[in-house]
């Protein structure tokens, strides 16, 4: 009698731990992880900007944000008389522009570098700066590099 009570009372420990095992181990849990450990991913700062813009007559421009409103932009040219124009805007404004040369006129390859600073007027809005060459013909923008600054 003592045994059979005692092996009743294992068997009924036995089955209710089984039981427990089961419902803990349940799909709808495991697919919960995953979307646990994407919100505690971090974002990379402003800072780190590695991208690099080309097209046929500029090459390897990069731009580092140097402070909050404050802009660093290196790169090559290989532009007609080492002229090239550049505008800041933001979709609805020009907001600034300028000009700068590169060290050497085509068909060479010249290096260029030269910083801008430039504030949002709309919270909302996205900078643009935009690299050109001007036309000799017309004054028309040529061979437009666009590149979003934030």
């Amino acid at each position: 009698m003592k045994y059979t009570i005692l092996l009743s009372l294992i068997i009924l420990v036995a089955c209710n731990n089984n039981g427990n095992i089961k419902t803990e181990a349940k799909v709808d849990t495991l697919k919960v992880i995953p979307d646990t450990l994407a919100i505690t991913k971090k974002p990379l700062p402003d800072s780190i900007q590695s991208k690099t813009y080309a097209n046929t007559r500029f090459r390897d421009v990069r731009v580092e944000r140097i402070g909050e409103d404050s802009f660093l932009i290196r790169g090559q040219g290989q532009i007609f008389e080492a002229n090239f124009n550049w505008i800041v805007e933001d979709g609805h404004e020009e907001l600034k522009k300028g000009y700068q040369m590169t060290k050497a006129g085509a068909p060479e390859w010249g290096n260029f570098e030269f910083g801008i600073r430039v504030q949002k007027k709309r919270a909302n809005s996205t900078l643009m700066l935009v690299i050109f060459e001007t036309s000799a013909k017309d004054g028309s923008r040529q061979y437009e590099l666009p590149i979003v600054l934030y």
